[in-house]
C-alpha cells in the first residue's frame, strides 16, 4: 500500500455542509523523503523505504550515515518500507508530501497506544475483584481470583488473563475518511480517533 509516514498533531472538530460537527484528529504527513529502493533481484522484492523527521548526526552509526549519504540527504529517525509504490513511480532522493492524499481519501493509519506500564487485572481486563469486604476478607477487592488450576494441569494454562503490561501495542485505525488537505504545511485532517499521544508517529496508506 502507499502510504508517508507522520505524526500526530492532536484532534479538533470541524463542521460539514449540513452542519454537523465532526470529531477529527489532526495529522502531519511527511515530509518523507526515500532512503532506498529494493528490487527483486537484489533484495527479493520491490518495496520503498521511507525516511521521517530529523535525527542529530551525532546519534547516528557510521552504518546509517552511510545510508543516507547514498540517497542524498539527513539523518532520518523514523524509517519504513512500502510496498504498494509502482516499480518506477518514485527515485532515491525524493521528497513525498501530504500531497500524495486527496480530500475524501479514505486512508488506514497505525499508531502505537498508550503504554499504561504493569497493570492488574481489574484495569487490564476489566475483572470485578473478588467481591465485597466481608467474611474476615483483606485487601481483595482488585484481586484475580482463583486461576482454576490445581493438581491437574498443575500449571498456569496458555492466554490465561492476568496482570501484567497494559497499552503500547501497535493498533490500526481502518477506512478514515480524509476530511481536510493542508498541502502546503503537510497536514492531514481525518474523521475520527487515531491511537497514540500527541506527538507520536504514525504510518497512513491508502
Amino acid at each position: 500500500m502507499q502510504g508517508l509516514i507522520g505524526k500526530k498533531v492532536g484532534m479538533t472538530s470541524v463542521f460539514d455542509e449540513d452542519g454537523k460537527n465532526i470529531p477529527c484528529t489532526v495529522l502531519q504527513a511527511g515530509p518523507c523523503v526515500v532512503t532506498q529502493i529494493k528490487t527483486k533481484e537484489k533484495d527479493g522484492y520491490f518495496a520503498v523505504q521511507l525516511g521521517f523527521d530529523e535525527k542529530k548526526e551525532k546519534h547516528t552509526t557510521k552504518a546509517e550515515q552511510g545510508h543516507f549519504q547514498k540517497a542524498g540527504t539527513t539523518p532520518k529517525r523514523k524509517l519504513i518500507e512500502f510496498t504498494g509504490f509502482a516499480e518506477g513511480q518514485v527515485q532515491m532522493g525524493e521528497v513525498l508530501t501530504a500531497e500524495l492524499f486527496r480530500p475524501d481519501n479514505w486512508v488506514d493509519v497505525r499508531g502505537w497506544s498508550k503504554g499504561k506500564g504493569f497493570q492488574g487485572v481489574v484495569k487490564r481486563h476489566g475483572f470485578g475483584g473478588v467481591g465485597g469486604q466481608t467474611h474476615g476478607q483483606h485487601n481483595r477487592g482488585r484481586a484475580p481470583g482463583s486461576l482454576g488450576a490445581s493438581s491437574f494441569p498443575s500449571r498456569v494454562l496458555p492466554g490465561m488473563r492476568m496482570a501484567g503490561r497494559k497499552g503500547g501495542n501497535k493498533v490500526m485505525s481502518v477506512s478514515m475518511r480524509v476530511v481536510k488537505l493542508l498541502a502546503e504545511s503537510n497536514i492531514l485532517i481525518v474523521k475520527g480517533s487515531v491511537p497514540g499521544p500527541k506527538g507520536g508517529y504514525v504510518i497512513i496508506t491508502k
